[in-house]
């Protein structure tokens, strides 16, 4: 009999993963844990059945989170990353050699545990960068207590169930704008909105209350079915409207060889179809 593994994210939609073997499957404190090899997408690492990331597509989504705020700051030094256990949000900051100082936060420890053993490719040495600092802590608390000054800010969290949830109030966006230095950056994390468009709307909601710049932009990625995946982005500064040549000098300079993102890739990912549009606030009309 062939094994499957399938989620229950949404009421009426699942998508379902062969499992050719099973390398990890136990409870930490937060959450079970799974690895299994399948035969397109590699190892995949689930967390209580939910798919979070797999080897074969990861870098779309970290190439995607860091890439994008990062080149388009173009001089960020500080950068946090709230979640991320598995490492490969810290692989793709610390490509940047501008990027002096990283803070992860990571709730579960046990997934940092794990992803070093079971899933080394995804953090390809991160957690040995100098640069790195992690702390195994709650990130709301984190950002509630934090002095910030940080750059950009990175909100790689789980869907707004369980112990991800926190992460997408309005509490936590004010506490994060607040952690931002001036002209710094806030991305997110906001699901797929075909399928989860009141993630996306709560997020833009807050946002716009925040920020003088607040939209999302779009990455298609194949272990996230059900239509492109939506990143939200906050910020007070211009970095949004960087010129095309500007990007590509920076994504020059930096030496970078990506697996998804390009300067024009970038650039396009903010251009939003109509459905996705009209979650935004103030949209609609279209």
């Amino acid at each position: 009999m062939t094994d499957w593994s399938t989620e229950a994210l949404h009421a009426d939609y699942a998508q379902s993963l062969r499992v050719d073997k099973l390398i990890y499957d136990s409870e930490t404190a937060h959450q079970r844990l799974r690895v299994f090899e399948n035969p397109t997408f590699g190892r995949v690492l689930t967390l209580d059945d939910v798919v979070q990331t797999t080897e074969a597509d990861n870098a779309i989504y970290h190439e995607m989170l860091t890439h994008v705020p990062i080149l388009a700051h173009g001089a960020a030094a500080r950068v946090c990353i709230i979640g991320g256990g598995d490492g490969g949000m810290a692989r793709e900051v610390l490509k940047h050699a501008t990027v002096s100082h990283v803070t992860m936060v990571e709730i579960d420890g046990g997934v940092v545990a794990f992803s070093r053993q079971y899933l080394p490719s995804l953090s390809a040495g991160a957690f040995d960068d100098p640069r790195l600092d992690l702390v195994i802590a709650d990130g709301a608390d984190f950002m509630r207590d934090t002095k910030g000054g940080f750059d950009v800010i990175i909100v790689d969290s789980t869907d707004p169930v369980g112990p991800g949830e926190v992460l997408f109030t309005d509490t936590f966006y004010g506490h994060a704008k607040r952690a931002l230095a001036p002209n710094g950056i806030l991305v997110t994390q906001n699901g797929v909105p075909f399928l989860q468009p009141q993630e996306l709307t709560n997020t833009m909601r807050a946002f716009t209350a925040l920020f003088a710049d607040a939209t999302c932009y779009l990455a298609s990625i194949p272990t996230y079915a059900g239509g492109p995946m939506a990143f939200g982005w906050g910020t007070d500064g211009d970095a949004r409207a960087t010129p095309p040549d500007v990007l590509q000098g920076r994504f020059d300079a930096a030496g970078l060889a990506p697996y998804y993102y390009t300067p024009q890739v970038h650039k396009a990912a903010f251009a939003l179809p109509g459905y996705v549009a009209r979650l935004l606030p103030g949209s609609s009309s279209l």
